[in-house]
């Protein structure tokens, strides 16, 4: 179509067990590694291990690190606000897992 820009869309799929390090967390999410450990610090990602050397993230974390960035980066939010909203978001999901096991009668 003539003077529409094209789109170009990035996606990294992950399996459920992968783990991420801080490194490859942080380059995944194109953030420093600092701003990570500011997520980590807030609890917004919990990783495994005990020295940022050692961290490994979940395949979740990802998501949640990025909603996390589109949250500061479009919105201003800062690191305890985009923790609450991602309570919220998950709340929501928990319920709306409620709700399908209770439309399906379990």
């Amino acid at each position: 179509m003539a003077g529409m820009k094209e789109r170009i869309m990035e996606g990294v799929l992950l399996d459920e067990e992968c783990s991420l390090t801080l490194a490859e967390l942080s380059r995944a999410c194109a953030a420093r590694g600092e701003w990570v450990m500011e997520l980590v610090e807030e609890g917004i990602l919990e990783p495994s291990g005990g020295t940022p050397a050692e961290w490994r993230f979940a395949a979740p974390s990802l998501q949640r690190a990025r909603v996390v960035r589109n949250l500061q980066r479009d919105l201003g939010v800062n690191l305890a606000g985009a923790a609450l909203v991602l309570d919220l978001l998950d709340e929501v999901e928990r319920l709306r897992a409620r709700l399908r096991r209770f439309e399906s009668g379990c």
